[in-house]
C-alpha cells in the first residue's frame, strides 16, 4: 500500500469518526437538556432555534409507518455498502472523493445508530427559518450527509466533465487562438 493510500485511509477514518463522535454528542446533549419534545428554544432569534424531535421517518418528514424502522436501517446498510465501494474504487490521492464518502458514510452511520438504538426514530433538534417558513429539523450526522453528497455531485461531475474533453483539448473546453498563424490567400 502506498503512502497516498494510507493517507487517504487514515484521513477518511478520521472523517467518519468526527462526524459520528460529533453527531452522537450532539444528541445526548440535546436529549439531555431540551426536553420536553417540542419545546423551542431560540438560539439566534427566530432565525435558529433548538427543538428535540424524534423522526421515526428518513429526511423531510418522509415515514412508512410502522415499516420506516426496518426500511431504513436496511436502506443504511446498503448506502453504507454502496459508498464503501464508491471509497474503495477512488484513485490514490482523490481527497475530495474520500471527504465527500466520509462525510456521508459517518453521518449514515450517526443517524443508524440511533435508528438501531431508539425505536422513537433519529434525534433531530437543529430548527432553522423564519418565522412559519421552517426547514425540516435536523442533526449534525444530517449536516454531514449534505455536504458530502453535494460534494460528491460535484466531484463525479467536474470529472465527467474532464472525461468528455477530448484529448489534447484545454481545461473548460475552449480552444486557444493560434499564434503566429499567417493567412495566405
Amino acid at each position: 500500500m502506498t503512502s497516498r493510500r494510507r493517507g487517504d485511509r487514515s484521513r477518511f477514518w478520521s472523517v467518519v469518526g468526527a462526524v459520528v463522535a460529533a453527531d452522537v454528542a450532539s444528541k445526548a446533549v440535546a436529549v439531555a437538556t431540551l426536553a420536553p419534545i417540542g419545546l423551542e428554544r431560540p438560539v439566534l432569534g427566530d432565525w435558529l432555534r433548538w427543538k428535540l424531535v424524534y423522526n421515526p421517518g428518513a429526511a423531510f418528514g418522509l415515514h412508512l409507518g410502522a415499516w420506516s424502522r426496518p426500511v431504513f436501517i436496511l436502506l443504511s446498510l446498503v448506502a453504507l455498502g454502496i459508498l464503501w465501494r464508491v471509497y474503495a474504487g477512488a484513485r490514490a490521492g482523490d481527497r475530495a472523493r474520500v471527504l465527500a464518502v466520509a462525510l456521508v458514510g459517518g453521518g449514515a452511520i450517526g443517524n443508524l445508530l440511533d435508528r438501531l438504538r431508539a425505536s422513537q426514530g433519529v434525534v433531530d433538534f437543529i430548527d432553522v427559518g423564519i418565522g412559519s417558513a421552517r426547514w425540516p429539523t435536523f442533526n449534525v450526522a444530517d449536516i454531514a450527509v449534505s455536504c458530502g453528497a453535494i460534494l460528491l455531485a460535484w466531484v463525479l461531475w467536474t470529472e465527467e466533465e474532464a472525461a468528455s474533453e477530448p484529448a489534447g483539448a484545454p481545461a473548460g473546453g475552449r480552444a486557444e487562438p493560434a499564434a503566429n498563424v499567417v493567412n495566405t490567400p
